[in-house]
């Protein structure tokens, strides 16, 4: 049912945790079906140095948080903003129909932490001229 990487990723989960003062920080989920995810950037030089998170939800949505994580640290923040719940599915080799809301859920964290460093530092980033805060709950399968 689940790939072995999604199984590593969910037992031994990279870059998790909380991180004091983050340069972007996005949560984004449904309190409905339990999925929470809060993820925390370190930017310099518009890079991203560091990313944390913090997942509250099942095993795909622990393996998502982070694979994105890892699929954007050392990336710059118009790479990041790229990243699709596409990317993190196959990143994880796969993921029951059911559980592709935890990717979205991942793609979602990230642009909303990057949106929130935009906001900040009052930059453009490319890619979230259209993007609305409200747009944070992810609604998930039952």
């Amino acid at each position: 049912m689940y790939s072995e990487i999604v199984m590593d990723h969910f037992r031994n989960p990279r870059n998790v945790g909380h991180m004091e003062n983050a340069d972007g920080v996005g949560q984004v989920g449904n309190p409905k079906c339990g999925d929470i995810m809060k993820i925390y950037l370190k930017i310099k030089d518009e890079l991203i140095e560091d990313v944390k998170f913090e997942t509250f939800g099942c095993g795909s949505a622990i393996a998502s948080s982070s694979m994105a994580t890892e699929l954007i640290k050392g990336k710059s923040i118009h790479e990041a903003v790229e990243l699709t719940n596409k990317a993190v599915i196959e990143a994880l080799g796969g993921l029951p129909p059911v559980k592709v809301h935890c990717s979205v859920l991942a793609e979602q964290a990230v642009k909303s932490a990057l949106y929130d460093y935009a906001q900040k530092t009052n930059k453009v980033i490319k890619g979230l001229e259209n993007y609305k805060a409200e747009d944070d709950e992810i609604h998930c399968q039952q």
